[in-house]
Formats: structure tokens, sequence, C-alpha cells
């Protein structure tokens, strides 16, 4: 009987096959040995093996097992913190995309991953990582996670070339009453600190250069705005983190100016200044429907508008002119406060102008929140001292109603950005651009061409004579567009390959010819 002499590796002598390294090298080496046998009809005796060979091949598996199952845990964490909800979008948090760079090291199960929302303002971002930590936690070969928050970098929503202030602020809100007196500063001011309590990034701009109201409702260090002698650009001021603009931080100027001088002014202060990166403007629009209105509509993408009036019905005649003026505009408007419509004394509510106006509001235009503040001395107190009620009294029931407001303007402006991003599409497998109507379940398809040859703009049609100068054979049949950005609540910017810009109205693209037969996806 022979003898069969192996050279065994020293890091594999005396040790236990417990490890995955070392049975790897033992079925290798089994093998080796097997096929040896099978080559032979008696015993050969094996004074060398090339061991090299079998650590390589040993590595090379060891290398696809590790990513075969880095693989699997990544699923099995995805798979986990997909059954988080966004109440917002009524969509996972992994197909919303919120999960980032995710992390896992097997060898010690421990699991990292970045939790990125729409805005640092979120008010479930503490129910977001909450819920991540336990479902991932349930995974049975976790040992440790590691969630980090974070929220999306500042950027408007809407495309166009916009003034390099406004370019780093992702929402901008309009806070308009229509008629002076109803306390739509107070409600402005309020909004914008408590959206900075729940940490977002805020600016206010005062709009009413007649009558601003932000240096006494407020109280800077800095009362004078200051100008970046390199930039030429203004320097807001600053109050408890947030940013401050108003005609009444410019020092003496002009008491009476005409229209276009004021709309001048108002470009300026709003465009020049350095906003930096914001989640959140302000702005405290002036009362009335004139050109200041219409030409800070026009200039600034407005997110969507917040309504302040009074139970009187005088009031509600004013506002509702201001609501069909941001209908007009595709400015959605997210919310009404009613201020000053009751108070409490000896154990009973008073409602001394009267009830109903901001429910009319409600329910004729059909904005979905109303909001209702009480008649305060401590509201109006703390205006008046330059300190908010809602810095004054962070737990009473006015900054509680605040909070509320705060909630439903952050949780408004992402679902507006989510409806205009996602509006208008181009699907390069069905070669078409897909339109999905907001607030509907309709959804179809346009051929690009079709779009591309519906341009109504003056280098398509005379806008004189209406004559088309756009020819049909002008435009190729397989045309597909570069790309599609939203343009204000409206309308989309489309860049095609011939470098033409074409801004397509969302109510122009629902009356073109759509597609019909379109392919349904393939499911393999």
């Amino acid at each position: 009987m022979h003898t069969l002499h192996l050279q065994i590796p020293p890091n594999l002598c005396f040790q236990p096959y417990t490890t995955s390294k070392h049975i790897k090298y033992g079925m290798l080496f089994s093998r080796l040995v097997k096929q040896k046998r099978q080559t032979n009809s008696t015993w050969v005796v094996l004074n060398h093996v090339n061991f090299g060979s079998i650590r390589a091949k040993a590595a090379s598996v060891e290398a696809e097992a590790s990513t075969s199952s880095i693989k699997a845990a990544e699923s099995d964490v995805l798979k986990a913190l997909s059954q988080i909800i966004d109440p917002d979008f009524g969509t996972d948090i992994v197909s919303c995309g919120f999960v980032k760079d995710l992390q896992i090291d097997d060898a010690i199960g421990e699991v990292s991953f970045r939790l990125e929302l729409t805005t640092p303002a979120c008010p479930v971002k503490d129910m977001f990582e909450q819920k991540a930590n336990e479902v991932v936690s349930a995974l049975p070969w976790v040992k440790k996670v590691n969630v980090t928050m974070s929220a999306q970098q500042a950027r408007p929503v809407f495309a166009g070339d916009l003034p390099k202030g406004l370019q780093t602020i992702s929402n901008i809100i309009a806070v308009s009453s229509c008629k002076g007196g109803v306390g739509k500063s107070t409600v402005a001011v309020n909004l914008a600190y408590t959206l900075a309590g729940m940490g977002a990034r805020v600016g206010i701009f005062d709009a009413d250069v007649y009558g601003p109201s932000l240096p006494t409702m407020v109280s800077p260090d800095n009362r004078l705005l200051e100008m970046n002698p390199e930039t030429r650009t203004i320097i807001p001021t600053e109050y408890l983190g947030v940013k401050l603009i108003s005609f009444g931080f410019a020092g003496q100027g002009r008491a009476i100016m005409r229209g276009p001088m004021v709309s001048g002014v108002i470009d300026q202060l709003l465009t020049t200044t350095e906003w930096g990166e914001l989640d959140y403007l302000v702005i405290d629009m002036p009362p009335g429907t004139g050109d200041i209105q219409l030409t800070l509509c026009q200039v600034v993408p407005l997110t969507a508008a917040v309504i302040v009036t009074t139970p009187q019905k005088l009031a509600f005649i004013d506002v509702a002119k201001g609501v069909r003026m941001f209908s007009k505009l595709k400015v959605p408007c997210v919310a009404v406060v009613e201020n000053m419509c009751h108070f409490d004394a000896d154990g009973k509510r008073y409602y001394p102008f009267g009830q109903g106006s901001g429910s009319q509001v409600v329910e004729q235009f059909g904005i979905p929140h109303l909001f209702e503040l009480p008649i305060r001395p401590t509201l109006s107190a703390s205006g008046d001292s330059g300190n908010p009620e809602v810095v004054a009294d962070p737990l009473g029931d006015v900054a509680n109603t605040f909070q509320e407001l705060g909630v439903c303007v952050v949780q408004q402006c992402a679902k507006i950005r989510q409806q205009v991003s996602t509006a208008v599409s181009y699907d390069r497998s069905f070669k078409a651009i897909r339109v999905k109507v907001p607030d509907s379940d309709e959804e179809f398809y346009l051929h690009p061409a079709t779009v591309r040859r519906n341009d109504r703009s003056a280098q398509s049609v005379d806008e004189w004579t209406g004559e088309q100068k756009l020819q049909y054979n002008d435009i190729p049949d397989n045309i597909e567009p570069e790309e599609i950005r939203p343009m204000g609540n409206y309308a989309v910017q489309i860049t095609w390959p011939d470098g033409f810009s074409q801004i397509a109205p969302y109510d122009q693209l629902q009356s073109m010819e759509r597609l019909i037969d379109v392919p349904l996806p393939s499911l393999i």
C-alpha cells in the first residue's frame, strides 16, 4: 500500500475547519486529491501541491460569496425600509429616493445609511429615524444600526433664468391679504420663525414699501442693510437666525414714490440680495392686487400662498380678489388664516366680528386648510416689542396654532414640488412625453414631434398675423427632448436638440393630440 504525502500550508495545520475560508480550502484540497486518484490506477506520492493556485481559487470563491452576501443584505435592508410610508407622498421612503449611502459590514452585522428628506423642517423626521432603526434592527443578522438624517440641497423646483439671489431658495411662500389691517405681517413673521424653529433655513422679505412692518416686529442688532462692495449685492440683516430684508432697513429714503419706482425697488431688494441657501423665503405681500403684486408674482417663482383674513364680510370680498389673482397666476393657495376671530372670557367664547368668513373662503375656493387665531393682547404686544409671539411664548396656544400652520405649509410645499417635478417627463422606453395631471389619476402620452410642432411662441407663430412660421416638415418625426423642467406652476420648459427652449403650458399639453396605443411596460 502506497503512502500519500502532502505538504499542508502552515496556516491550515492544526486548525479546525470552523471558518468559511478553511472550509473552502478543504473543499478544493479534497477535489484535487480526488482528481489525482481518478487519473491514476494506483496511489501516487505527491511531494508538492500547488497551494498558490488553491489560494487564488479560494479567494475568488470567497469574493464571489462576499459580494453575493452583501447584495442579499442590501436587499434585506431596503425591503425592511420600504415598510416606512411617507404620509405626504403616500409612497415608501425607498421609492421616494430618501435612502442614501447604504453601507453594510456583514462581518460585524453593522448597517449605516442616510435618510435625505425633502426639507430639514420635515414634521415626521423623528418618526422616520425611529422607524428606520426599528425595522433594520429587526433583521436577524443586524447587530448595530447607524442612521444619519439630512435634507436635500436648497434649489428651486422651477426652471427659467432666475436672478442669482433666488437660485438657491427651495420654496417661496407669499403671505397675502389684499386688505390692510388684518394681521398679515403678524402671520408672516410668526410663520417664518415657526419654520425656523422646525429646523429650516428661513428668510423674510417685507414687500410693503409704503408701510414696512418688519423693523418693528423684529429686533436685529444691525438695523441697516449693507452692500457687498465686490459683488454689489445686498447683505441681509438677521435676527435669531432668520435673514431679513425690508425697505425699512434701507435707511431714510423717499417716502412718496410712483408705482413703477416701487416695483423697481422691490425687484432690486429681492433679486440682488445674498440670500444664500434657504429652505423657505416668506414674502410679506403688500395689500392689494395692483402692479406691485403682479410684479412680485411674475419675478418670483412662488411655490404657494397663505391667505390672511378676518371674520368681516368686507375682508372676505377683498380676500376673494387676491385668491382669484393667485389662481390666474397658477399659484396654489394652501391655507387660510382667520385672524382676530374670537376671544374667551367668563368661560365663554365670543365672536365680536361675526363668523364664517374664513370658512366661506375655504368652501368657495377649495383651499384645503383653515386656521383660526384668537384676539390676544400678547400677540399684538410681542409684535410691537420686536419679539415674535412664537419666540416669546413657544408653548402657548398661539404658538401651537402657528406650529400647525407650519406643518401644513411644509407638507403642502413638498406635495407641490413632487407633483410639479413628476407632472411631465420623457419616457425613453416609449419614446413619448408622459403627462400626469396633478390631483388626478389621469395620465397620457404625447409624441415629442407633436409637442414641438405645437409651439405657440413668436419664433413659431407670427404674433401679429397669426401666420405659422414653423412648418410641419421642419420638425423630424424622431425628435427627442433633451431636458424637461417645471416652470412655475403652470408650464414646463422643454429643451430640444436644436437648442430651442419651448415653454409648454399644462393647459396646452392637455389639448394636444394624444398617443392612444402606447405599449405597456414589459414585466420581464
